[in-house]
């Protein structure tokens, strides 16, 4: 056989298609590589966003920010100080963008301005916490996104 610059051409075609058929197979055969959808029901969340939307700007009619550090034992979420603990409720959901199984969702329950989640609950990564509560007849959305 006669090596020439098609033969060339056409070897290194099929050897980057080989490369590209190897790689597609690897990455939907093993499960190290799986990863979930955003969220379950894309399409109805997408119909209560302005609600959420709102919540999110409920936020700005406190003196002070709410806001969020890591902490030794967890994560700290500092609300604003006007708050009084005992009349807020509400939910608090940790999500891990890269494995659904890490999710976790919990009732809010304050006993001072402060919220802390403990470290057993955060593998070090990232985290998206939704804290959806709500305060003499109103709502509220603090969303954080964080690098544990």
């Amino acid at each position: 056989m006669k090596w020439n610059w098609g033969t060339g051409i056409v070897l290194g075609m099929m050897a980057f298609i080989g490369f590209i058929l190897y790689f597609v197979i690897t990455m939907t055969t093993q499960k190290k590589f799986d990863h979930d959808l955003v969220t379950e029901a894309y399409y109805a969340k997408e119909m209560v966003y302005q609600q959420e939307i709102d919540a999110e700007s409920n936020l700005q009619e406190f003196d002070e920010v709410m806001k969020g550090e890591r902490v030794t034992e967890g994560w700290k979420i500092t609300f604003p100080s006007e708050v009084e603990p005992s009349k807020v409720q509400g939910t608090v959901f940790l999500y891990r963008p890269s494995n659904q199984k890490l999710d976790i969702e919990f009732p809010l329950v304050l006993s001072s301005s402060n919220l802390l989640i403990p470290d057993k609950f955060l593998v070090d990564g990232r985290w998206n916490i939704t804290i959806d509560w709500k305060y003499q007849g109103k709502d509220y959305l603090y969303k954080q996104k964080i690098t544990y």
